[in-house]
């Protein structure tokens, strides 16, 4: 999964894209290089950033997502968004899958889930990214498989099909730098769920505390070693900034897993 960040904030790389076209242009060479999938988010995330409407979401999704396919009319694209408005505009547009970083909880009450009922509507996939407000855990493994399996429950019980769901541990998100390594290190957990995993490590702070690298940008080892990782563990899908880096590593983590264990 290749990142268009289509924000002026994005930790390390917003007002890179500044332009529709810009997006576009960006999306092709994503995937030239490799990319399965585009993600695109016009919501910075990181720790701190200002949330936006559904209003000013739209205004910066809507036209990049018209001159991607006006490109690539066939590239899957997914959108990075938690407001089920947003995610249904999307779709409208051209977008094949919702990506929630929010894993369906934005505007829920109780068990009603706004974007899985959304997504179920529309026969989309949603990607449930789980993620804390405090990193403070008594029991850390019980409490977050726990945790991901009420999204889960909360998705299939608004009308998703099973099919349609995927999961993301939600590496930085209310998590401190050792539960985000334990995460990784133990990630067949989450696979064991039964649903596939999406793993996004790129670039994040806790690769910068291990290397000793400030600079967003000069977390390439991390996330590839990560990636490596992840895929041995059972991700079925790694998001990125750096696809063309990133590829060799993905593919050959890939045979890795997929090769028999004996003759």
């Amino acid at each position: 999964m290749g990142i268009l960040n289509v924000t002026p904030d994005s930790f390390s790389d917003g007002g890179q894209l500044p332009t529709a076209e810009s997006v576009a242009e960006r999306a092709e060479q994503l995937i030239a290089e490799g990319a399965d999938i585009l993600d695109l988010g016009a919501e910075s995330t990181r720790p701190g950033a200002t949330p936006v409407g559904a209003d000013t979401e739209l205004a910066r999704l809507l036209p990049a997502i018209a001159a991607i396919r006006r490109r690539l009319p066939m590239a899957p694209l997914s959108v990075d968004t938690y407001k089920a408005a947003v995610a249904s505009a999307c779709v409208a547009a051209g977008v094949d899958v919702v990506n929630d970083v929010e894993g369906g909880g934005f505007e829920a009450y109780q068990q009603a889930s706004p974007m899985a009922k959304a997504c179920a509507q529309l026969g989309c996939p949603l990607i449930l990214m789980h993620r804390r407000k405090e990193a403070i855990a008594v029991d850390f493994w019980p409490e977050i498989l726990g945790e991901v399996r009420g999204l889960l429950h909360r998705a299939l019980a608004n009308g998703m099909k099973a099919e349609q769901v995927w999961i993301d541990p939600g590496f930085g998100f209310g998590k401190t730098p050792a539960q985000n390594l334990m995460m990784v290190r133990n990630l067949e957990r989450f696979a064991g769920l039964g649903f596939p995993v999406l793993l996004g490590t790129s670039r994040k702070s806790t690769l910068g505390l291990v290397l000793n690298q400030p600079d967003p940008l000069g977390r390439h080892d991390g996330t590839a070693t990560t990636a490596v990782w992840g895929i041995a563990q059972g991700a079925a899908m790694v998001r990125v900034h750096e696809v063309a880096r990133i590829k060799p590593f993905v593919t050959m983590a890939g045979a890795l897993r997929q090769a028999p264990k004996g003759p």
